[in-house]
């Protein structure tokens, strides 16, 4: 079968490496790619949300499958686009319908889901212009810090967190002024939780589920997690403090729930959900979905995978997952994530890449890079994520720093703490 991939980062890199390990696969196609998913598959320059310019590239590649790595184009609607088209109806698209991508695309309805059946999450309230007032009233309610969060997609900025009543107010003014555009016309204010994250990955075809090797990703650009947000330095798996105990209630309590919900909405989801969780107090809640795989956590996760991943696709299409085997490694896989100095502010492009060719033993997943004749060269804030699977995470997480220091270009930088936290914990 012939599959093409939709995006061009880390994530896709990961998700083409598995993929390309079955032997259902006949030839891959990845829009638009990097240089690191052209040495998998055949880079096509052509943008995953022109989705006319994606319907050409299907039916010219006689292409059996369209596998959707971002969110952008599900939120858009592509499964929408394909299943009512006549020419491509009969091929299947891994991701949900675009009522299904509002859990990503839309914090206000994800809220309401949850609430709605019963899936543990912060109290909350949306707000809109005309009710800045009564948003204002809700924010005095709280206790600091204060969680303002974009409705909309705001390409991951639209998530603030502030420590003062007087700049939540401020800021909430700002966001419904427009501050992310249409994204923040409703800003949702929830209240703070404190505890560890997790990100829980499901895999579904509607009816049935398959769980995912979880894992914790590092968000900060600063050692210790300081500075800004970023879109992910690093991530590891397992996350020790995920026993079979807490899985147990993330399975019972927040997937099966969001299943049933979907199920019950009628809502046609056949794809990947992320459930990015934190434990307070040892208790699994939703601080957010996501309707597709994360980065940098699918680097880790696609390490541990121990199934056909196109043969999972399959079972999605053809709404039989549960017939699918699929299970975890019991190894443990480290991802360090290099990008280029300046992130997640400004910073230059184009410099050349050097030491791509000594990594061995690990996986080094392109994120913002592209090829330049025989050279490789910089395309983006986060440029490469060094994977390693080992025995124990102190060893995975040895192997990636020692392979991350045979690389070298103009204003590399990375974290050198990822999965410190964790080390001590169950181990």
């Amino acid at each position: 079968m012939n599959i093409l991939l939709l995006g061009s980062g880390g994530r896709e890199h990961a998700l083409a490496w598995k993929m390309k390990q079955s032997k259902a696969l006949s030839r891959l196609l990845i829009a638009p790619g990097n240089a690191g998913t052209a040495s998998l598959g055949v880079n096509v320059a052509v943008d995953p949300n022109n989705f006319a310019a994606v319907k050409e590239v299907a039916l010219k590649n006689d292409v059996g499958m369209v596998v959707v790595g971002a969110e952008e184009p599900l939120v858009r609607g592509i499964f929408d686009y394909f299943a009512a088209d006549d020419t491509l109806k009969n091929i299947p698209v891994i991701g949900p319908s675009k009522k299904g991508a509002m859990l990503e695309g839309s914090k206000d309805f994800a809220k309401q889901f949850m609430a709605k059946y019963g899936i543990p999450t912060a109290r909350y309230r949306s707000f809109t212009r005309g009710s800045m007032a009564d948003g204002f009233a809700f924010l005095e309610s709280l206790r600091p810090p204060y969680v303002l969060k974009a409705d909309g997609l705001a390409a991951g900025k639209g998530v603030l967190i502030l420590e003062s009543l007087s700049e939540a107010k401020a800021q909430l003014e700002e966001m419904l002024n427009g501050m992310f555009g249409e994204a923040s016309r409703t800003v949702v204010v929830e209240e703070f939780l404190s505890g560890v994250e997790l990100s829980v990955f499901a895999l579904s075809d509607g009816k049935s589920y398959k769980i995912l090797p979880e894992a914790k990703d590092y968000k900060r650009i600063g050692e210790g997690d300081t500075g800004p947000n970023t879109g992910g330095m690093g991530s590891v798996s397992p996350a020790p403090f995920a026993t079979p105990e807490f899985m147990e209630k993330v399975r019972t309590r927040i997937v099966e729930p969001t299943i049933r919900g979907l199920q019950a909405e009628q809502i046609t989801y056949r794809g990947f959900i992320f459930f990015g969780l934190i434990s307070v107090g040892g208790e699994p809640m939703v601080i957010e979905y996501n309707v597709r795989m994360g980065d940098p956590e699918t680097e880790s996760v696609m390490l541990r995978l121990d199934a056909d991943l196109v043969d999972l696709f399959d079972g999605v299409a053809k709404g039989n997952l549960s017939e699918r085997a699929c299970r975890n490694l019991p190894q443990a896989a480290a991802t360090v994530v290099c990008v280029s100095g300046g992130y997640p502010g400004s910073y230059k492009k184009g410099a050349a890449i050097s030491g791509l060719e000594k990594v061995q033993g690990s996986i080094a997943f392109h994120a913002g890079t592209k090829a330049s004749g025989a050279s490789v060269e910089t395309a983006g804030g986060r440029v490469l994520a060094i994977s390693s699977l080992a025995d124990t995470l102190p060893q995975a997480l040895e192997k990636s720093y020692a392979e991350v220091a045979k690389i070298e270009y103009e204003g590399k930088y990375f974290r050198r703490d990822i999965g410190r936290d964790v080390l001590t914990v169950g181990q």
